[in-house]
């Protein structure tokens, strides 16, 4: 028996779902809705004015619901995004928005869509002395595993999160969690996550994390030889060792070849852990919260006896972590043996200057994802043509106005920051798949060539009397203007 729907119900051929949709009510996105028997896109359709300023921020000047007073800006001033423009899935017909320009004597063309991804994910840079958890362990939110920890870089920990293993490869809830995650974290929300046998974590794009219910304040100014390198001056003559303690490379002043080169005398100091180069140890302790990102709370239980050959009483050893949060001051009494005491004045100053040279915390979210299937078919009749332009740099590839970067290889595999983005740049369809803004632009005649859809373009004139839907804002002053026209071979 065939379905029967009330009237005026309309079917939304935006995504894969093919929702049914009652007269006032949304789709399963939220993102499309029957108004009055007409299937309509809810959100604004965001349009970028150029900032004319370094310190002009990303805001709106108009609200959602306030209307537009009509008033056209100059062509070049204007970039169309893809937020809000609406998708033409699948593909087969032409983008939603195909808007030619002039920026400087030059005909451009910026083809405009909000792809469906389920290629896709975030990359998340979590700038922080703590260990989260080893290579590899599972991210969860929700219980959910989402995705899991990459390498670790130069004070930085990495998460992948996302992907279509995740988004399409498991149960249903984890497709939905995991969408669910991405989501939040593209649109700057807070996100909480665990990873198996590591720590519990919240972080949202452009503010420090919170690891184990304790908000960052500094990323490591770098490895414990990189620090006894940088300060080995500052420390010459005011103490006799010292050891940074770091859980990937912990220095030794007196080994290490700045303390040589300055001429620091040998003190006898023997270090747990596997010796590298002189004056670097690896693996003096467990990865953890503590010292270094270490799991110590002691420094001294990474320390052996001194040996007494060349270590002598009143001998002054300073320990202090990469991020200068950690510190002690000991001295060796007649049995060699460190006993603690206050920290001298004279070195507190290089203390404060390890913590000075540190970085605050920060968390980046960057999406990524391919452009391909037959999204790239809304851009010309001919997809390989597009993926070779976008390859020899003849057409700029952004999201939401906001430079991507575009991996080498195969396909359009392209990389954004979403803090350099607008905000609320990103949906969702309940297939479960990403919805992102994508703007290819390029010349006119160089679309032409490729066989775009030259029938379907439309003077900014014109999309700018469509004022019904439309919100303007400033562009980010650190993203470079889209329409300026691309040099084939440069880089962003």
């Amino acid at each position: 028996m065939a379905d029967v729907f009330p009237p005026d119900t309309v079917r939304c051929d935006a995504c894969p779902v093919l929702c049914y949709i009652k007269r006032g009510y949304t789709g399963a996105c939220d993102r499309y809705a029957n108004h009055e028997g007409q299937l309509v896109r809810v959100d604004p359709h965001i349009l970028l004015d150029r900032a004319k300023s370094q310190g002009t921020p990303l805001v709106p000047f108009l609200e959602r619901d306030s209307p537009w007073d009509g008033q056209l800006l100059t062509r070049r001033e204007t970039f169309v995004t893809a937020i809000g423009a609406g998708t033409t899935y699948p593909d087969y017909k032409p983008a939603p928005f195909i808007v030619s320009s002039e920026t400087d004597g030059v005909d451009m063309v910026t083809v405009v869509t909000e792809g469906i991804f389920s290629y896709c994910g975030v990359k998340l840079k979590i700038d922080t002395d703590r260990h989260l958890g080893p290579e590899r362990n599972l991210v969860r939110s929700h219980g959910e595993p989402v995705g899991h920890v990459t390498t670790a870089e130069y004070g930085s920990q990495m998460l992948s999160i996302g992907g279509v293993h995740h988004l399409t490869g498991g149960t249903k809830s984890e497709g939905r969690v995991t969408c669910e995650t991405v989501l939040d974290l593209c649109n700057g929300k807070e996100v909480a996550l665990t990873i198996d046998d590591g720590a519990s974590i919240t972080v949202a794009a452009g503010k420090p994390p919170v690891v184990n219910g304790q908000r960052e304040q500094r990323m490591r100014v770098g490895c414990g030889s990189a620090t006894i390198g940088m300060f080995a001056k500052q420390w010459f003559g005011k103490v006799d060792e010292v050891v940074v303690v770091d859980d990937h490379i912990t220095g030794v002043l007196s080994e290490h070849q700045a303390g040589k080169m300055l001429g620091v005398r040998e003190t006898g100091i023997d270090i747990q852990g596997r010796r590298s180069t002189p004056g670097r140890y690896f693996q003096v302790a467990l990865p953890g919260t503590g010292w270094g990102g270490t799991n110590i709370s002691d420094p001294l239980t990474i320390l052996k006896r001194f040996k007494p050959k060349f270590a002598w009483p009143g001998l002054r050893l300073l320990m202090v972590s990469t991020t200068g949060e950690h510190f002690a001051y000991y001295e060796l009494d007649e049995t060699l043996q460190p006993v603690e005491t206050n920290l001298p004045p004279i070195l507190q100053e290089s203390v404060v200057r390890i913590r000075e040279n540190c970085e605050p915390a920060l968390t980046t979210v960057l999406f990524m994802a391919g452009a391909g299937g037959s999204l790239r078919a809304g851009v010309t009749e001919n997809p390989v043509k597009l993926t070779d332009s976008v390859k020899h740099r003849f057409t700029r590839v952004t999201a939401g106005g906001a430079p991507a970067y575009i991996w080498p290889g195969g396909g359009i595999t392209f990389m954004v920051d979403v803090s350099r983005m607008p905000e609320n740049a990103f949906g969702y369809v309940p297939t479960p798949a990403m919805v992102a803004p994508i703007e290819f632009t390029l010349k006119k005649s160089d679309y032409a060539s490729l066989g775009g859809h030259m029938d379907f373009v439309r003077p900014l004139e014109a999309v700018l009397r469509e004022k019904d839907r439309q919100r303007q804002m400033t562009s980010s002053p650190q993203n470079p203007w889209p329409l300026e026209p691309p040099i084939s071979g440069q880089h962003e």
